[in-house]
């Protein structure tokens, strides 16, 4: 792993150096022994107070609560250092931030951080973390927080103390088990090309328009993925896994994990003894603008078939004994996109007289600009268990890469989780660049990341 002193201070400023010399220690990710595995759950609420900026601060802030944000996980102890593996309720955790919520979660385990997974769902109604963002805004003097430290910092001990306590009460985990199902009605391709190859129209996470009604989904993987641990004849963990956009309606204050945190809420309710997480796959092109016209009702419309499709992924579950486990990671450091400019960035944000979102939104990309300068690489990581592989990638990745992966390894059981390290924003293929729209228009990264993260993916799994 790259030792550059620029990586040391950044670690050491961001995480307060709790085990940056572990991060950099480059050991060995060998699968340990497995007759030994223990499993501990954990979840701790991180549901923003009154106020408190949502998406970044360009879209209406917390007026109340529609039903709370979590953070679920689990530990996996016996296999080398323990493993975590974290799912969120928010927009996103990036840069810094990003390395500050797996040191905290690694140092309460007792592991490193390069074996600490965070993935956000992505719901909007929800906090959209970068400190490195929320530093430049603050020196403006007159813009909305892009995440509050008072309460990041709440979230980062609450997140410390449930990992603690959970290990006090891990149980031996004994068995995998994998399922899928097809869910129908949800998810559509986000990008309409037209004759001239270039992207016509953005058929987001809802519409009202006929036509984006009427177009095909397009390609998306209409496959729900399920992966379970057991302890015994005792289903501890089900983990699933789905590639779509998850916001049926946003931007009225209303904090809610919507509907496919309400679909895994239910699915746990109805299945109280096992904890139930959800993880959101490549689904950077993918929304349910198609079925979806933003309206309440189809909010209870698309939890219901979400739900539908975990319930079904799971009647496919036959348990069977862990042989082998192992978890691989691999650093990338990005390639910047040279359509953005720092020194022209900062002056759109120093600009008083422009919007908000014009403000607050290219400090994200003046943060990951930084970042990448500075050589501060985004770790990729995989659990390998038998034959199933569960990928964690960054930011919002399209869908092709989902299938990239599962193709890679034909004979295994491939699941991806997106939206880990949120710095890069978009990550397009590099043929989605010249046909445009807006997820390439604000993609930080340039077309160059495709063949890397390709090439990442494709050395963590194995056999591929």
């Amino acid at each position: 792993m790259n030792t550059d002193p620029n990586r040391r201070d950044f670690i050491s400023a961001s995480a307060g150096a709790v085990l940056a010399g572990s991060v950099l220690s480059g050991q060995a990710n060998a699968a340990g022994k497995t007759g030994n595995l223990q499993l501990a759950t954990f979840r701790f609420d991180v549901t923003p107070p009154m106020n408190h900026s949502l998406c970044g601060g360009w879209i209406k802030p917390v007026v109340g609560v529609d039903d709370p944000l979590e953070a679920i996980g689990y530990v996996l102890l016996g296999a080398g250092r323990p493993i975590v593996v974290c799912a969120v309720d928010w927009t996103g955790i990036l840069n810094s931030a990003h390395l500050q919520w797996r040191t905290a979660l690694a140092d309460a385990a007792g592991t490193t951080i390069d074996r600490v997974a965070v993935q956000c769902v992505h719901q909007h109604n929800a906090p959209f973390a970068c400190m490195d963002a929320e530093k430049i805004i603050l020196e403006q003097g007159d813009l909305p927080h892009i995440v509050e430290p008072g309460f990041f910092r709440r979230c980062l001990d609450a997140g410390h103390k449930a990992v603690g306590a959970a290990i006090k009460r891990s149980v031996p985990v004994t068995h995998v088990a994998t399922g899928e199902a097809r869910v129908d009605q949800v998810a559509g391709n986000r990008r309409i090309i037209g004759l001239n190859g270039k992207v016509m129209s953005q058929r987001g996470s809802s519409s009202t328009k006929p036509e984006h009604h009427r177009f095909p989904e397009g390609l998306i993987d209409p496959m729900l993925k399920t992966v379970a641990f057991y302890s015994g004849k005792k289903k501890l963990v089900a983990s699933h896994y789905y590639a779509c956009h998850p916001m049926s309606y946003y931007g009225d204050g209303r904090v809610s994990a919507d509907f496919c945190g309400l679909a895994r809420r239910r699915r746990e309710q109805q299945d109280p003894g096992c904890v139930h997480l959800y993880f959101n796959g490549c689904g950077g092109n993918i929304g349910a603008g198609k079925y979806n016209n933003g309206s309440k009702k189809a909010r209870v419309e698309l939890t219901q078939r979400m739900f539908q499709g975990m319930v079904e992924s799971e009647t496919e579950l036959t348990p069977r004994p862990i042989e082998s486990l192992a978890w691989e990671t691999h650093d990338i450091l990005p390639p910047l996109n040279p359509a953005f400019d720092e020194e022209q960035l900062m002056a759109g944000i120093s600009n008083k007289k422009n919007r908000v979102v014009s403000r607050n939104r290219p400090s994200y990309t003046v943060a990951f600009i930084r970042r990448v300068k500075a050589k501060i690489p985004i770790t990729l990581s995989s659990l390998h268990v038998n034959d199933v592989s569960v990928l964690h990638l960054p930011a919002e990745c399209f869908v092709e890469y989902q299938f990239r992966a599962q193709a890679a390894a034909p004979n295994r059981f491939v699941a991806c989780a997106a939206y880990g390290d949120g710095g890069p924003w978009y990550i397009p293929t590099r043929n989605a660049y010249p046909q445009g729209g807006y997820a390439v228009s604000v993609a930080w990264c340039a077309p160059q990341m495709d063949p890397l993260l390709s090439s990442g993916i494709q050395s963590m799994l194995p056999g591929a």
